[in-house]
């Protein structure tokens, strides 16, 4: 009889403890702890901690990319209206979680770029491709006359990105909404301001 695999549980459960408690916080006794599994079944499954941690930003990132999808494909909105939901979609993740978990995105960009060579080029991958469908949206709303275009779309993806991981950063600090409500009322009234 074949042993059963923990692979799946150790995922989910890494995911969780990583959100909780960051890439160095998150040892690999706790996450097997929290997924009910043998120490020895992460070293089974994983060759070591940074390359779950590659595994465990993946799944986070698809399921960032469905939220993305979810808000920026709704023709039903003006494209700027489109931008907006998204970040009305991840503020109520946050609340969700009363502020006290951000982006893992956002969180392994402070905690292992300048350790891990593996993370920051998965990570560099990462923002690459999350900015693409903003930029998209971002030309269409430029196209449409809805939002200025002095600056070119894939640098006002990066801005709005970079931005909004700050204002992240600031919630979890702040354990509460006002960085977010304070970036979404900036920007929406200057940078990504309608154009009458």
């Amino acid at each position: 009889m074949s042993k059963p695999s923990f692979r799946e549980d150790i995922l989910a459960a890494g995911l969780q403890v990583m959100l909780r408690s960051g890439y160095e916080g998150a040892s690999v006794r706790d996450i097997c702890a929290a997924a009910g599994a043998p120490h020895g079944s992460f070293t089974n499954h994983f060759r070591s901690k940074e390359a779950f941690a590659e595994e465990v930003l993946d799944r986070y990132f698809a399921h960032t990319k469905g939220l993305v999808k979810e808000a920026l494909n709704d023709k039903s909105l003006t494209p700027r209206q489109r931008l907006k939901r998204y970040l009305d979609i991840i503020s109520r993740v946050l609340a969700d979680d009363k502020w006290n978990r951000g982006c893992l995105i956002g969180d392994f960009s402070l905690e292992t770029a300048s350790q891990s060579e593996l993370l920051r080029e998965r990570l560099e991958a990462i923002f690459q491709e999350w900015r693409a469908p903003f930029a998209s949206c971002i030309a269409e709303a430029q196209a449409a006359g809805e939002i200025d275009s002095t600056f070119d779309p894939v640098d006002l993806a990066e801005f709005l990105l970079a931005s909004w991981e700050g204002a992240i950063l600031r919630m979890k600090v702040e354990r509460g909404p006002a960085a977010l409500d304070r970036f979404k009322n900036i920007v929406f009234q200057t940078i990504f301001k309608e154009q009458k």
